[in-house]
């Protein structure tokens, strides 16, 4: 099941169409996507039951139109240095437990946009955002899945200078400008992967590939980074997750690479979608 945010309301979507899920269930849920996941276990009870809506009854859709598949999220969680290529090129030690920070909510953006760049160092990172759909606390790793909604595409773009600037990195803030946090192009479900612990996951720029590799790769799989955060904090419907980045990101080049206005930003996981910003001034 892929479900997505067109135009602020939540739709089922199947190839290039989509049905509104509050006209067809006949208001019972909806309209946006925040209600959707605060009642998920019945809605998904309620679609699984009719597998026909989207194709007798869909209308075609605009990807330009689509927001984030999870515009609201009560947490946004963050993990870095989660792929131990990437360790290596940034310089770090791989870590023995998942570097969390956020990236705050107000950057959270739908998957075809402009990216305004603030600074000449602006810096790339393909990542794979699991989304919550049931509440999570001090959950086992062997039950974490359960607890996922869905997976999609997420982009961690990130401003160098300000992120390294001090006595103490600013990953949050420098992480959080707008447009920074593009996620779609809508969630899919964890059955609709043969396997959703080993998909492709690649980053281009104007259609070189810069970044490409497998979830697979992942020091801290999906199920354990929800076993891990679960411990700490309550896991709400709705909250994402953005898994970390593989090697390739534009800090770890020699010489360092950035992204310049006019760039195009292609981030593609497999069995999922991509992921278009232009890169603007």
């Amino acid at each position: 099941m892929r479900i997505a945010n067109l135009s602020g309301r939540a739709v089922l979507v199947d190839g290039h169409l989509a049905v509104d899920i509050h006209t067809a269930s006949a208001g019972r849920f909806g309209p946006d996507l925040p209600a959707i996941y605060a009642e998920w276990e019945a809605f998904t009870t309620w679609a699984a039951a009719d597998t026909t809506t989207v194709t007798t009854s869909g209308a075609p859709f605009e990807v330009r139109d689509l927001g984030a598949p999870s515009p609201a999220p009560s947490q946004v969680f963050a993990i870095g240095l989660n792929y131990r290529d990437h360790a290596a090129e940034t310089g770090l030690d791989a870590p023995d437990a998942p570097p969390t920070f956020t990236k705050f909510a107000s950057c959270l953006t739908g998957p075809e946009t402009d990216l305004r760049l603030p600074t000449d160092t602006v810096d790339w990172e393909v990542e794979l955002v699991a989304v919550i759909g049931r509440e999570a606390t001090d959950v086992a790793a062997a039950d974490a899945w359960a607890h996922v909604a869905g997976l999609t595409v997420g982009q961690d773009f990130s401003e160098r200078t300000s992120q390294m600037a001090g006595p103490a990195p600013q990953f949050s803030l420098a992480k959080s400008h707008p447009g920074f946090g593009p996620t779609g192009p809508w969630l899919v479900t964890p059955d609709e992967f043969a396997d959703p612990t080993d998909l492709a996951i690649t980053c281009e720029i104007d259609g070189e590939t810069v970044q490409s590799g497998r979830t697979s790769q992942m020091m801290f799989p999906v199920a354990e980074l929800i076993a891990h955060l679960s411990a700490v904090c309550t896991l709400r419907p709705g909250d994402i997750v953005f898994t970390g980045t593989p090697s390739g990101v534009g800090v770890g080049r020699s010489p360092q690479r950035f992204l310049v206005p006019g760039n195009v930003v292609t981030t593609r996981i497999e069995g999922i979608g991509a992921l278009v910003q232009r890169c603007v001034q």
